[in-house]
């Protein structure tokens, strides 16, 4: 293979994912995933079962990487790793592998922040797309986070908005549950959503100043609209399905690009990317792309690089081993690693 480009191995395990990525220059070569199907049957993700699986997976999952990429861990200039944000014990499964495998190997570590990751994989060479200018802002949506990010570089980005309870993705889920979807519900509600009449149920919506978002009070608000219609008739929610997943989709949908646009508004930005594992949602990519029509320049990740993924961790790693930021051995996992 070409030496003149930089030969990065992504790893990632913040959750219950283990993957790894090879990158060339600034495309991937190799982009693997092992999911953990074991957190279906318990209604979310237990963490300890997590870990172990993120033991039993890790090795297999290099070797597949590296094997789809056809190089060896000789050819690699370095290893990029998750530090955190994420779960303790996953996190540590990826960073001793990671710190054990550059010392036997002897190739320098990158560590990684999982939220700017998902940030960074706009800059992952896709064929037909292009990496957004800086600035630009980026809402990033997931499970655990939901934030909007000012961002002027590859490594400086600054929240200019977040959550002040719960998560857009956690909204969700624990919106699917109360229909009766199996975790994970989000895609799922997503799918159905389809299907459905977005208009035919409305929810309290929050009021929240600047640029903050909350989501409790609207899970609650849809807790109790299925309850007291279910009085009613105890086949509501499964009557009704389609419709409310619109529905809920919709008001979800409607509170992130309130605020995006608020952000643009007050920044002057109007170049608007979205990132984490809700930016696969369906119906937030197609709001997003009819704000083209209004002067705005937006950017979506493929899907593949949507949800956690080594690819996005090798990407950002390539950014800081070009700045020369490197980890030492003793660098530790953080579940709750800031910006």
């Amino acid at each position: 293979m070409s030496r003149k480009y930089t030969t990065i191995l992504g790893i990632e395990s913040s959750c219950d994912d283990t993957s790894a990525a090879i990158l060339c220059g600034n495309k991937i070569m190799a982009n693997c995933v092992a999911t953990q199907q074991i957190h279906q049957k318990y209604g979310g993700v237990v963490p300890e079962l997590a870990s172990r699986a993120h033991q039993e997976q890790i090795v297999p999952i290099i070797k597949e990487a590296l094997s789809d990429a056809k190089i060896e861990l000789k050819d690699i200039d370095a290893i990029a790793f998750t530090r955190g944000p994420g779960l303790m014990g996953s996190l540590v499964v990826g960073v001793s592998f990671a710190k054990a495998l550059s010392l036997a190997i002897k190739k320098p570590l990158v560590d990684v922040n999982h939220m700017k990751a998902h940030v960074l994989a706009h800059f992952i060479e896709t064929e037909g797309t292009k990496p957004p200018g800086f600035p630009f802002l980026c809402l990033t949506v997931s499970g655990g986070h939901t934030q909007i990010v000012e961002v002027q570089s590859s490594d400086i980005m600054t929240i200019i908005g977040k959550t002040i309870d719960d998560a857009a993705g956690e909204a969700f889920d624990k919106a699917a549950k109360m229909i009766g979807i199996d975790y994970p519900g989000g895609p799922e509600l997503d799918k159905i959503a389809e299907e459905g009449n977005p208009e035919k149920f409305s929810f309290a919506k929050p009021r929240i100043k600047d640029l903050d978002f909350s989501f409790s009070g609207l899970k609650t608000s849809i807790l109790y609209k299925i309850r007291d219609l279910s009085k009613q008739d105890s086949d509501f929610a499964q009557k009704n399905k389609a419709d409310l997943c619109a529905s809920i989709r919709k008001s979800i949908v409607d509170i992130l690009i309130e605020k995006l646009l608020k952000a643009s508004k007050d920044t002057g930005i109007k170049t608007l990317a979205i990132a984490g594992g809700v930016s696969a949602n369906r119906e937030l990519r197609r709001r997003l792309r009819m704000l083209e029509k209004e002067g705005y320049e937006v950017y979506i990740p493929k899907f593949e690089y949507c949800t956690d993924n080594a690819a996005m961790v090798a990407i950002a790693g390539k950014f800081a081993f070009e700045r020369g930021e490197f980890a030492a051995q003793n660098v530790s996992a953080d579940p709750r690693l800031k910006w």
